[in-house]
């Protein structure tokens, strides 16, 4: 007997370099494709007091402040996607973290570029768990359920 995946729930953003790109609606048709529905989608340019909520894990790191800078430079789509398994799925729609090695056929890899040192510009972020999902949910719409 195998182990169906449980419906939940995800965030996805769209970032300011893939919205700049014009890339939300192929981001989105990719999720769709895959058979996940969207239940809440927002454009907005994020505050710094939520992306500080959303990134608190990083305060700190040297990355931390960059990282604010460039979510806060522009509009993002901000998307709560929903379907089974789908924290994991689109984390493997989305490919690895740096586009340069991400693999031909995900987000990054079709549609990413080589940022050098700026590997937060990689066009999407995805929850990393169910729990995650829930607290990034919250921080994005609260008027949401996760």
């Amino acid at each position: 007997m195998t182990d169906t995946p449980q419906t939940e729930r995800s965030l996805v953003l769209v970032k300011p370099d893939g919205y700049r790109r014009g890339l939300t609606g192929e981001v989105l048709r990719r999720i769709e494709a895959k058979g996940y529905t969207l239940v809440a989608l927002s454009v907005l340019t994020p505050t710094r007091e939520q992306l500080a909520a959303h990134y608190a894990e990083h305060e700190g790191k040297p990355f931390y402040q960059p990282l604010l800078e460039f979510m806060s430079s522009g509009p993002v789509t901000a998307v709560v996607v929903e379907g089974h398994g789908c924290v994991p799925g689109f984390r493997s729609l989305a490919g690895a973290t740096d586009p340069t090695a991400a693999a031909a056929g995900t987000i990054r890899g079709d549609l990413g570029r080589d940022w050098g040192e700026k590997v937060q510009q990689n066009i999407v972020h995805g929850s990393d768990s169910p729990e995650s999902a829930a607290r990034e949910i919250a921080i994005w719409f609260p008027d949401v359920t996760p």
